[in-house]
């Protein structure tokens, strides 16, 4: 009974987490709303007179920086989802393509990311020189795990049976390796992110802080944990609705 009242409150947790983190983002809408204004997305396909394949509605952004191009169709799955838009299908030979107040103008520039043009600088850099906000990005993230780590623990042990090293690109503070590095005294733990996030904290018998970049080495182990990993992108063909 006891295993069945924890799944049943984990399930709950679960859903009023999801429940709590669509309220939070949910001005992503209304900006990417702004954003397809801005660009012209609801003129174009409405110019083109029919359903738009989205490098049909690429070719007509002209205005677009070409390093950006490749964004639309996530920007697009924002707003099919939201109901602003539709899917079509154009024909039976059609084949699928492939994926807040700054978000059009950095479609214009060559910004990395829309926090970028809005700091002038990206997240990362910004972190490193605002204590406040790197502390407050941190525990947010920590936030998060806590609950994650509850259900992984209890619901998906056997992930972890024959794991000797196991390092956790992009962890944090440590909150999801310090409850592995406990739960399985004998796998040695890495937590791995940016120097400025790892400054200080101190490890424990089979955990410790690795300062670097994932996208220069990532520390040798048997397992690699990424917590969030980036949707795949989308593909449609898209019409207003």
């Amino acid at each position: 009974m006891s295993n069945l009242a924890d799944g049943r409150r984990n399930a709950e947790l679960l859903e009023a987490q999801s429940l709590v983190w669509n309220h939070i983002f949910n001005f992503i809408n209304s900006m990417s709303l702004k954003c397809a204004i801005q660009l012209g997305i609801p003129d174009a396909i409405r110019n083109h007179g029919k359903p738009i394949t989205l490098s049909e509605l690429i070719a007509a952004l002209t205005h677009l920086h070409p390093a950006k191009a490749n964004c639309i169709p996530r920007l697009v799955r924002i707003l099919v989802h939201s109901g602003f838009f539709a899917r079509a299908k154009i024909s039976q030979n059609d084949q699928e393509e492939g994926p807040w107040h700054y978000l059009s103008t950095w479609f214009l520039n060559d910004d990395p990311t829309p926090f970028a043009t809005a700091n002038e600088r990206t997240i990362w850099e910004y972190a490193a020189h605002e204590p406040n906000f790197n502390n407050l990005f941190n525990e947010a993230m920590a936030s998060d795990a806590r609950l994650v780590m509850n259900v992984l623990i209890n619901e998906c042990k056997g992930v972890f049976e024959g794991l000797q090293s196991l390092v956790d690109v992009g962890g944090g503070t440590g909150t999801v390796a310090k409850a592995i590095a406990k739960e399985f005294p004998q796998l040695e733990c890495i937590v791995f992110d940016l120097p400025h996030v790892v400054a200080g904290l101190q490890g424990t018998n089979n955990l410790k802080y690795v300062g670097g970049s994932m996208f220069e080495a990532i520390p040798p182990a048997d397992a690699i944990l990424l917590k969030r990993i980036v949707c795949p992108e989308y593909d449609s063909s898209v019409i207003p609705k």
